[in-house]
């Protein structure tokens, strides 16, 4: 009887490996594909979060959170120098160009003003992000990611709209499905 258990107990051995490195295997690619840039990221300032969702190949950022409410006031289009700077988008189109790397727009609402971007996955939990002039002269800033838990713990001014219309609280742009925030993007 005892052999018995013995030689049961070896031939599990085997089986039990290989469905520890099944699941291994399976857990590895979808942690990897965590490290791209989408999520939620702390600009280096701390004054705000941007969201990045993938928007059918594209990379676009929103402002998802801002410690100090502000409006677009120095956008060269005049109709939208009122607009609130949450939800606004500030990474535009990003396409993937390399390991690790995007090009694409970047919008700065302190001066109003559209440059190219290169964003870069920076080491763990760091995306470096900058902004270019005629392709030399750039400038940029380290963001860290951001867990989303990170925005409730945070003193996050209310929506100005605190509900859908139809009576139903209004989601955050954290709380927002990617297609939700991408089909949202021509209004923003």
């Amino acid at each position: 009887m005892a052999d018995q258990g013995f030689a049961m107990v070896s031939r599990l051995r085997p089986a039990a490996a290989a469905a520890c490195a099944a699941v291994a295997f399976s857990v590895i690619p979808a942690l990897g594909a965590q490290e791209g840039p989408t999520g939620i990221w702390r600009v280096e300032d701390g004054k705000a979060l941007i969201r990045i969702v993938d928007c059918g190949g594209q990379y676009w950022g929103v402002v998802a959170w801002e410690k100090t409410p502000g409006v677009d006031s120095k956008n060269p289009n005049p109709a939208l120098r009122s607009r609130p700077t949450l939800g606004m988008p500030v990474l535009r189109g990003l396409k993937p160009d390399g390991a690790g790397e995007w090009r694409g727009r970047i919008y700065n609402a302190e001066d109003g003003q559209t440059y190219d971007s290169h964003i870069k996955l920076n080491g763990a939990g760091r995306l470096r992000v900058e902004g270019c002039v005629l392709g030399i002269m750039c400038g940029g800033e380290t963001w860290s990611r951001a867990a989303a838990p990170a925005v409730a713990d945070t003193a996050q001014r209310e929506p100005a709209h605190t509900t859908n219309g139809a009576g139903r609280a209004k989601r955050t742009i954290t709380q927002e499905s990617p297609a939700q925030v991408c089909s949202g993007l021509a209004r923003r």
